[in-house]
């Protein structure tokens, strides 16, 4: 990082590597869409390039990295409407083996889990997916949120109940 801060852009290039998988994956289930997900993540680099003077604590670029990627996801959903699930998000359905009929409900299971992740709160999704997706510990959470270990507790439990209903047809 101290590289980076003198003005290296081959030192950034590192970071960069380093860091955007993890910034994709958030970003993807934060936003629902590939192309969004793939967006932010290349803002999120530019506008730390751009903002490296404020990068407090260069021992912990990449939680001021993540959260440059939160608070770009949380744009990118304001003011965005409530969309259907288009099936090329979900995933191939050529990755899933057995018959079409089985095929197709995995698809359909699939499309429904995305559709009631989409219909959380941005707060909730946010939990849920750090917590149940990425594996993240509650006190990583709160770390990279800035929000407290019993508020995330809250959320996640708040999206669980909320996804248990809207896909008790699937259980």
């Amino acid at each position: 990082m101290s590289a980076v801060l003198a003005g290296d852009r081959e030192a950034y290039g590192i970071l960069v590597r380093r860091y955007k998988d993890v910034l994709y994956r958030y970003a993807e289930r934060m936003t629902g869409r590939a192309d969004d997900a793939a967006d932010v993540v290349q803002r999120t680099f530019i506008r730390g390039f751009r903002r490296l003077d404020r990068c407090r604590d260069p021992e912990r670029v990449g939680g001021w990295l993540f959260r440059i990627t939160v608070n770009l996801c949380k744009d990118q959903l304001k003011g965005r409407a409530k969309r259907e699930v288009s099936l090329e998000s979900v995933g191939p359905l050529t990755a899933t083996r057995g018959l079409p009929e089985a095929r197709a409900e995995r698809a359909e299971i699939r499309e429904q889990i995305y559709r009631a992740l989409q219909s959380l709160s941005d707060e909730q999704r946010e939990a849920f997916v750090l917590k149940h997706v990425e594996g993240w510990s509650y006190e990583e959470m709160a770390e990279k949120l800035e929000v407290s270990v019993s508020a995330l507790k809250m959320r996640v439990h708040r999206a669980r109940d909320q996804l248990q209903v809207l896909l008790e047809d699937y259980r």
